[in-house]
């Protein structure tokens, strides 16, 4: 059985772009990008979750209080990392959200699987908090 692969330097350009349109709207308010990537069975996980979301009608009930209520001035990021295997990536990176002086600095893991018409699509989310420097 021939197993279709694409070089890991074309994957992780290709999820980090998919990303960052989505960061793109997302911070204008719009969750429409990471609905748009989201898998029918995402499973989704953030610091304001009591427990874990199951599937995209739950991920859309849950944004969509917060539609238009996201603005930043600019992100940033850093220390993107593709990990991928066949139809499977995993996505990590640090997140620097601005809005004025106050930043909002997070860890995000997402696995992308590439569907039978050759879509990437998020299949899990997990956001968390950076531990805050202590002084």
């Amino acid at each position: 059985m021939a197993t279709m692969t694409t070089p890991t330097t074309d994957v992780s350009a290709t999820i980090i772009a998919l990303e960052k349109a989505a960061l793109a709207k997302w911070y204008q308010g719009d969750p429409d990008g990471y609905l748009a990537l989201s898998a029918d069975d995402v499973v989704y996980f953030d610091p304001f979750t009591e427990q874990r979301l199951d599937g995209l009608e739950a991920l859309k009930k849950y944004y969509e209080p917060i539609r238009g209520q996201i603005h930043v001035s600019h992100y940033d990021m850093p220390n993107c990392r593709v990990q991928a295997v066949n139809d499977m990536a995993v996505l990590t990176f640090n997140l620097f959200s601005y809005h004025g002086d106050i930043a909002s600095k997070w860890n995000c893991t997402e696995v992308y699987q590439r569907d039978n018409s050759g879509q990437w699509k998020i299949i899990q989310t997990h956001w968390s908090f950076i531990k805050p420097e202590l002084k």
